[in-house]
C-alpha cells in the first residue's frame, strides 16, 4: 500500500504521556493490536498517540492499561486524521499488505475489523505464476461470503496475482483429486519450472507436491542412455520428464489412469520437446498390454506401490533383467541411540525452499547430476533402528519380487539391493523410501 494511500485515511490511536509510551507499545505489541502501518505521533499537547488496528480492540484493553499508570494520567482513544506511514508500511510484506487492504475494504462496508477476521487470514500460500492458491484454513468466516467477488479482487491485488483459488480437502476418489475452488479467473491452468523442466497442470484437477524434489533430482542424475523405461504411475510427468530430459532415457512408457493428469502429461511432453520419446497408456496399469520391454521400471506410488509389482515384473526384460525403483512408506520405531553417519534427507521445510528456488529459475545453483546438493540442506541421520527396519523391508521386497519373476518366467532369478533412498518423512516414524532393486535372470 502506498504511503499516500495510508495518509488519505485516519486511524484510531491510544494516547498517553511520553513516559508511558514504551509500556503501552509493549502491551499493544504483545496483544497483536499495534498498527505497524503508522508511526507513533506526538500531539500538540505533548502526549503520544500509538496507532491501533481497530477501536474495538483498543476499547477491550483500555481499562487494563489504565491500571498500569498512576491515577489522573492520560489513557484515552483518539482519531488521527492524517497518520504518518511507518517505514515498514512503505516496504510491506505480502501478509501485512493483505491485512491492510482488507481492513480498508471491510471498513468501506461498515464492518469493524475483529480478532476473528485477523485469525482467518492466510499467512502462507502457493504461487503458480499469476495464480495464488490459498490454504484451506483461510477465509472461512461467514462475513467473507457476503462481500462478493470484489473481495477476491482485493485479495489478488494485495498478493500481486491475477487469478485466485482456494484449497479444500483431497477427495476420497480413486484419483485422490484435489478440491480446489477457483475464486478469480477463467481457468486453473498454471506452469511450473522445476530443474529446467516445464510442467503445466490445472490446479483444480491435479496437485504438484514439492515433497518429491529430492527423488526427481536423483532420477535426473541417473545414467539411462539408450534405456527403455516404464513409469507405472506417471501423473503429470513428475518422473517421466526427468528420465527423458536429463537422464537420457531413449523411450518411456508412461502409465496413468487419471484423464486430467494425462491431459497435463501430454502437454508437458510437448512443452519439453520429448513427445516423440514417450507413449502414454491411459487406464489401469494392472491391465497394461506390454511385456518384456523395460530396462528400468519406476513405481512412484505411496503409501505402497505393491499393486504394481506384478506388472513391473511383467514389463521387465527377461533376457538381461533391469532395475526397479520401488516407492513405499515404511514405518520404524525409534530408540534412544546415537545417530550414525548415513545418506541424509531434507526435512519438509528444506524441500519446500529447494522447490521454490528451482521454480524461481535459480537452477544455476543446482549442479545437474550432482546429488550432493541434497547433503547441504538441513538433513537428518536415521537411527540404527530405522536403518534396520528399512533394510528388513528392502530384503522382504527383494524376495517377493524374485518370487514374482520366477513365477512369470519359470526360471531362477536373482535380486540385489542397490540403494535405499530416503525421500521424506511422511508422518511420525513413517518415511517415504525408494528401493533401487536390480533384477537379473540366472543364465
Amino acid at each position: 500500500m502506498a504511503a499516500e494511500d495510508l495518509c488519505s485515511r485516519g486511524t484510531v490511536a491510544l494516547v498517553t504521556e511520553p513516559q508511558f509510551a514504551q509500556l503501552f507499545r509493549k502491551h499493544l505489541q504483545r496483544e497483536g493490536i499495534l498498527h505497524r502501518g503508522y508511526r507513533v505521533q506526538k500531539l500538540p499537547d505533548g502526549t503520544l498517540a500509538l496507532p491501533v488496528l481497530s477501536q474495538s480492540f483498543a476499547v477491550q484493553h483500555l481499562q487494563q492499561l489504565k491500571t498500569k499508570i498512576p491515577p489522573g494520567r492520560t489513557c484515552a482513544l483518539t482519531w488521527i486524521q492524517n497518520p504518518i506511514p511507518s517505514k515498514a508500511a512503505k516496504v510491506q510484506s505480502p501478509v501485512h499488505k493483505l491485512r491492510n487492504e482488507l481492513q480498508r475494504f471491510t471498513s468501506a462496508y461498515g464492518v469493524a475489523w475483529s480478532e476473528e477476521l485477523e485469525k482467518d487470514l492466510p499467512h502462507s500460500w502457493q504461487r503458480h505464476g499469476d495464480l495464488v492458491l490459498l490454504s484451506e484454513d483461510s477465509f472461512k468466516a461467514k462475513l467473507w461470503r457476503n462481500l462478493g467477488q470484489e473481495l477476491w479482487e482485493v485479495v489478488a491485488g494485495a498478493l500481486g496475482a491475477r487469478r485466485l483459488a482456494k484449497q479444500g480437502h483431497v477427495q476420497a476418489d480413486l484419483f485422490r483429486s484435489p478440491t480446489v475452488t477457483l475464486l478469480l479467473g477463467q481457468d486453473g491452468w498454471v506452469e511450473h519450472m522445476d530443474n529446467g523442466i516445464r510442467y503445466m497442470f490445472d490446479v483444480t484437477q491435479c496437485m504438484l507436491s514439492p515433497g518429491n524434489i529430492t527423488e526427481k533430482l536423483r532420477i535426473a542424475s541417473l545414467q539411462c542412455a539408450g534405456e527403455i523405461v516404464v513409469d507405472l504411475y506417471a501423473g503429470i510427468g513428475y518422473f517421466t520428464l526427468p528420465y527423458l530430459v536429463h537422464a537420457g532415457a531413449a523411450f518411456v512408457h508412461a502409465c496413468e489412469w487419471n484423464p486430467c493428469a494425462v491431459e497435463a502429461l501430454k502437454k508437458n511432453l510437448e512443452l519439453n520437446g520429448v513427445q516423440d520419446q514417450c507413449h502414454v497408456h491411459l487406464g489401469d496399469n494392472r491391465k497394461l498390454q506390454l511385456w518384456n520391454v523395460a530396462d528400468r521400471v519406476n513405481l512412484g506410488l505411496i503409501p505402497s506401490s505393491e499393486a504394481g509389482w506384478p506388472v513391473a515384473c511383467q514389463v521387465l526384460r527377461k533376457d538381461v533383467g533391469g532395475i526397479l525403483h520401488i516407492h513405499q512408506n515404511v514405518e520404524s520405531f525409534p530408540i534412544k541411540a546415537l545417530e550414525l553417519p548415513h545418506k541424509l534427507m531434507l526435512d519438509q521445510s528444506d524441500e519446500q525452499r529447494l522447490a521454490q528456488r528451482m521454480s524461481n529459475g535459480q537452477e544455476d545453483k543446482i549442479v545437474q547430476g550432482d546429488h550432493n546438493i541434497l547433503q547441504d540442506a538441513g538433513k537428518r541421520t536415521p537411527t540404527p533402528t530405522a536403518k534396520s527396519g528399512w533394510q528388513r523391508w528392502a530384503e522382504l521386497t527383494a524376495t517377493q519380487i524374485r518370487t514374482l519373476l520366477e513365477g512369470l518366467d519359470e526360471k531362477p532369478w536373482r535380486t540385489k539391493i542397490l540403494h535405499i533412498e530416503q525421500v521424506k518423512s511422511y508422518a511420525p516414524h513413517v518415511h517415504h523410501l525408494v528401493l533401487d532393486l536390480e533384477c537379473q535372470p540366472f543364465t
